[in-house]
């Protein structure tokens, strides 16, 4: 088995979000160090004595406004939270977590949390205090701004994620960035990487890794761990499950090839970061995947919305025409010597095409708009796409353009305008 292209790691790749795995922050964990952090501060900042001092009435007035404020303030995060999600697996696609998933949700929460924690706790501090330092309700207003700034900015992002063109340019970015950052660069004429050499054979199979717990979905791999691993073995860890796919009890999670000392499988188990559902860190389908289901969902006969799909279509070809002249495949992961320690499975070109297209444009054999579209689609990426990957764009414009015909054969295939 020869080794495959190595990965590029350099700053402009974003690779930190390849090979080492993101876990957002909990929202528990966010929510006990808010909630620490209020503790603190309601029960130190009625203690200064020093500098301007206040009625403490009056700042117990102003803490039971601000912690009865924030109460509301968590209600509305939830109640977006719930109607939003709610909306976009209804009208977009049920694997569209955008909103759901962003980091901001929770720690608005959070802090609002950390806000009632300091209220109460300030409050119950301040006791039988006649005075009591500016500071406890300067801190409470300050707390409060902060508040309400982020949670104006949860409100756009709310807003934002139900509507279909920050919906899509959220997914195409998203996507490229995946993209570019696990696949490696092609300065090469013929779209292959330069032979730098990387590409020689790779040592023979020592051991397999097995999968012994339940099901999961493999959402990220810890590449840095599995790196480290195979450089004090001196072996060569082959993923043999893509990020992205199921994992079943007994699959083969990895072959260990060569090597002074054998590669514990705990530490290939263990860089596996299972999740119920894909994210976006080493997932470079997910983008089209999720296009893909927007564009079924708008030709479905209950919908019958071609426009949005023409639309997706102008967020596929974007993506498509990234990876058409792209390395495309499995990657190799190096260590600080340049040895490969881990090739990471990856999609080929065909699997970014049948995602993204194929399905779509199957559905669309009554919707003239977006047969046009997907056919304009197929003659620019092609046209950017390496000369072996072109034969099967022109089927499938063949079959579009067949479509057409018989289905069609008064429509105008000009540009569709979306």
């Amino acid at each position: 088995m020869d080794a495959p292209p190595t990965m590029t790691l350099g700053p402009a790749r974003s690779t930190g979000r390849v090979v080492r795995p993101r876990r957002a922050l909990r929202a528990g964990a966010a929510q006990i160090v808010a909630g620490a952090v209020g503790f603190a501060l309601g029960v130190l900042l009625p203690r200064l004595g020093d500098g301007y001092q206040v009625a403490a009435v009056r700042a117990v007035d102003v803490l039971k406004v601000v912690g009865v404020g924030v109460l509301s303030v968590g209600t509305l995060i939830f109640s977006l939270l719930f109607l939003v999600v709610q909306w976009a697996a209804g009208n977009f696609s049920h694997r569209l977590l955008l909103f759901r998933s962003d980091p901001l949700v929770w720690r608005v929460f959070a802090l609002v949390v950390g806000i009632l924690v300091f209220s109460v706790t300030a409050t119950l501090a301040t006791g039988s205090r006649r005075t009591v330092s500016v500071a406890v309700p300067a801190a409470a207003l300050v707390l409060t701004g902060a508040a309400l700034v982020l949670v104006r900015r949860l409100l756009l992002t709310a807003l934002r994620s139900i509507q279909l063109a920050h919906v899509l340019t959220d997914l195409r970015r998203r996507g490229r960035n995946v993209l570019l950052a696990v696949y490696p660069s092609t300065d090469a004429v013929d779209g292959r990487a330069p032979d730098t050499g990387e590409n020689r054979r790779l040592p023979d199979v020592t051991s397999t890794v097995v999968w012994p717990d339940d099901t999961v979905l493999v959402a990220q791999v810890d590449l840095l761990r599995l790196v480290r691993a195979a450089a004090r073995a001196d072996a060569v860890v082959v993923l043999k499950v893509p990020v992205g796919r199921p994992l079943y009890r007994g699959d083969v999670l990895a072959e260990v090839r060569g090597g002074r000392a054998p590669v514990p499988a705990g530490e290939v188990l263990g860089a596996v970061v299972g999740e119920p559902e894909r994210t976006f860190h080493q997932d470079p389908t997910l983008a089209f995947r999720l296009l893909s289901d927007i564009g079924l969902r708008a030709l479905s006969p209950a919908v019958h919305d071609p426009a949005t799909a023409v639309q997706v279509l102008d967020a596929l070809e974007d993506l498509l025409r990234l990876v058409a002249p792209a390395d495309l495949g499995d990657v190799s992961v190096t260590d600080r010597d340049g040895a490969v320690r881990v090739v990471m499975r990856l999609p080929a070109w065909e699997e970014f095409v049948r995602v993204g297209l194929d399905d779509l444009c199957r559905a669309a054999t009554d919707a003239p708009m977006v047969l046009s579209r997907a056919g304009e689609l197929l003659r620019r990426v092609g046209e950017a796409a390496e000369p072996r990957r072109r034969p099967g764009l022109d089927q499938r414009l063949a079959w579009v353009e067949r479509e057409l015909a018989d289905r069609h054969p008064a429509f105008l295939r000009g540009p569709v305008d979306s």
